[in-house]
This record gives C-alpha cells, structure tokens and sequence, in this order.
C-alpha cells in the first residue's frame, strides 16, 4: 500500500524539498546513485568491469521544463561516451536514457527528443556501444516506441524498455520479438490508473511470466530486469527451453541492490548488466526505489532518525 503514496509524492515539489533537505538522505541515496560527476561514476564502472559485470548507465533527472535543460541533457551524456572512449570501456557500459530528459514532454517535444537522443546513440555507436530508451509513464510510450523503431532503422542495437504491469505490454513484446529488438522487461515504478495496469503484484508477475516467454521465444536479445529470485530462476528456464545460450540473453539489477547476486550470476556465465544511475537530480529516480521495496523505506526512515 506505501508503494503508490510514494510514487505520488515523488511527483510532489513540497515533498522533493523536505527529503531533499532530511540529514538522513545523503547517505541514502548514495546506495542507489554511484555520484553526482562523470569523474566519480568512471571508478564504478571500472570496478565493475574488473568483477566480471557489464553495465548501463543513466544520468538522472527527468523533469525537463526548457530546451535548454534537454540540450544540457544531451550534452552530459556525450560527456559520459567520450570519458568512456578514453578509458576504453565502450564495450562494456551502454547507456540508458529518458526521453523526458530529452524534451519529450515540451512543445514539439516528440522531435525534439529525437533530434537529441540521435547524436548520444551515433556517438555511443561510434565506441562500440549502444543506448537503451527507458519506459516511463504511459502516456510517453507511443512517442518511446516511434523514437524507437526511428533509431533503429540506422542503428538496430538501440534497446528499449517495457513495462509488465501494464496491459498493452504483451502486445508490444510480440511486436518487438519479431523484429528483433533489444528488450528489457521490468516490472514497471510509475503510479498507473487501473485503466490501464494491473494494481496486484501477482498479477503484474504472472504477466512479467507471459511477456518473457514471448520475449526468449521471439527473435530479439531479451534484457531480464528484475531483483526477484523466483523471476530470475523462471528467466533461466526459459531461456534453457527457448535454445538460447548464455550470450543470448542478459540479466539486469540496480547499482546497489542484491550486489551478492550480481556477483554469482557473473559467476555462473551469466551476462548480469547493472543498471548504474548518476547525476544530481536524483530525486524521481530515488523515490522509486523506495516505492519498489519496503525495505529500501525502513532503511531511509531509520537513517533520518539516526541522523535527526
């Protein structure tokens, strides 16, 4: 139940400013964003590498309000490929964007996201790499999806993101397991109406089940963005059902959450991607991991606390 009043208040500026300014939140945060510069995500992707993992990474903030802010947005992000060019770690981090950083939600917005995304996936391609476009909330898909579908036209390995909870999802996944596509599954961390999204955690994993069938199945390179055991042991199964090697498919979990189980997937072969987010306006993207756990909320409450 604390899971959408979070999801709402992550929406909240009132709110944003009294986290924001709480003693505890510092040290929170710093569990799920690796830093705030370019300069102090690099070690972690290094450190990373050296462990046998893969990363994405995602420079955080999404409430764009001017042009300007989604140029700025552009530029961080060729910012991050050249840092990455010079240590030569191309191969081993891609990029993980949100078209709202990018414009998406101004006038025009749809071009405008486009027109900037562009020059991050040809420079990202130009290092060996590659960009993954985020799902957000819902009313964004259709433009994710065109951007999508546009970028791959000269680009094929540009990724995208769908989200199980929401009902249209397996109708996207057949689509996009046809063509081929790069495609990471998630559960889904915005507040949906039930217009539009299963309400029920059973029901969103039983479809997160059905979706990832149709994904190792299909002719696309399935990306399994969960933390649940029970999910991740399901994904190997079907991928062992599906033919697929372990090159085929990849697993994804969050810089700072069941860091062990990274490790022991490395371990067993796996491609394990850890999704590495940085920047300072943390805010949207720290308050949905707190909506995603439970736990990850005790953990901030106890530290304001201990801080107060």
């Amino acid at each position: 139940m604390l899971g959408p009043v979070i999801l709402a208040a992550s929406r909240s500026d009132r709110m944003r400013r009294f986290v924001s300014a709480a003693p505890g939140t510092k040290q929170v945060v710093a569990r799920f964003i690796a830093g705030e510069r370019v300069d102090q995500v690099v070690p972690v992707v290094q450190d990373a590498v050296a462990k046998g993992l893969s990363v994405t990474l995602d420079v955080v903030g999404e409430d764009i309000t001017t042009r300007d802010q989604a140029f700025a947005a552009r530029d961080a992000y060729l910012e991050l490929i050249e840092h990455l060019e010079e240590l030569d770690l191309g191969t081993q981090a891609e990029m993980s964007v949100k078209l709202s950083m990018f414009g998406q939600a101004l006038d025009g917005g749809h071009e405008l996201a486009l027109a900037n995304v562009r020059p991050v996936v040809e420079a990202a391609a130009a290092i060996g790499t590659t960009v993954t476009l985020d799902a957000e909330d819902h009313t964004t898909l259709d433009s994710m999806f065109a951007i999508h579908e546009e970028l791959r036209k000269d680009f094929p390995a540009t990724g995208c993101v769908i989200q199980a909870y929401l009902f249209r999802t397996e109708a996207d996944a057949r689509r996009l397991a046809a063509n081929g596509s790069r495609v990471r599954l998630v559960k889904g961390a915005y507040k949906e109406p039930a217009e539009v999204a299963y309400q029920d955690k059973a029901e969103t994993d039983k479809a997160y089940v059905r979706i990832l069938r149709i994904l190792m199945e299909g002719e696309g390179y399935p990306m399994i963005g969960s933390h649940d055991p029970r999910l991740i042991s399901i994904g190997q199964e079907l991928a062992r059902r599906a033919g697929r090697k372990l090159d085929e498919y990849e697993f994804q979990m969050l810089y700072g959450i069941r860091g062990e189980e990274h490790l022991r997937l490395a371990a067993e072969g796996h491609r394990m991607r850890v999704y590495t987010a940085y920047g300072t306006d943390w805010y949207g993207y720290f308050m949905r991991r707190l909506a995603e756990k439970p736990a990850n909320l005790l953990f901030f409450a106890r530290s304001i606390l201990t801080k107060g």
